[in-house]
């Protein structure tokens, strides 16, 4: 398919590699990046793959030990704070998985069993940007939450302005448990 723009949210070097690939393959006149100017927390994908998992638009960085029972759904640079949020879940015996989302456009390309997989049917999903929630809902669904921004113009150094709007892998644990306890009802 030929896009006329597509935009990447990329969180480490390999994905930055992977997505020049696929516009290469495109052949897309033109593509956006957009890439925090907060520093990246280095590389986050744990080995080598042979094929390019951005060319699908989200895909599964990090797996869940057990049957996941939380999906951590997230774009660029917050995907450090999914991994760390995933690390501290599964300490505390909750099973959870990482999504990276680096462009939406081409996750939405994708057949709806891989949507499915990917998103982790059946778990608690929770998307995690340092941007407001539009968009979030159809991937979070309605028994998911979003760790984010309530709207734009703030001005600080990333790392202030992620604690001043909870956007930490603390807020993401704290919510992933308060989904758990809901969904037991």
């Amino acid at each position: 398919m030929r896009h006329s723009r597509l935009a990447f949210s990329l969180q480490a070097a390999g994905e930055d590699l992977g997505q020049i690939k696929h516009i290469q393959h495109l052949q897309c006149l033109k593509f956006t990046q957009v890439r925090g100017i907060q520093a990246l927390l280095g590389e986050l994908r744990l080995e080598y793959q042979d094929d390019n998992a951005c060319a699908r638009g989200a895909y599964e960085l990090v797996a869940a030990d057990g049957e996941a029972m939380v999906s951590l759904l997230a774009t660029g640079s917050e995907v450090s704070i999914a991994v760390a949020a995933r690390n501290n879940l599964q300490s505390a015996g909750i099973p959870a998985r990482v999504v990276s989302m680096p462009c939406w456009e081409l996750f939405e390309e994708q057949d709806e069993g891989y949507r499915r997989e990917t998103l982790g049917q059946g778990t608690v999903r929770i998307g995690i940007e340092a941007a407001i929630s539009m968009g979030w809902d159809r991937y979070v669904g309605e028994n998911g939450g979003f760790i984010g921004m309530p709207g734009f113009g703030a001005s600080a150094p990333a790392k202030d302005l992620y604690k001043h709007f909870g956007i930490t892998a603390e807020a993401v644990v704290e919510m992933a448990k308060e989904k758990l306890a809901a969904q037991k009802g």
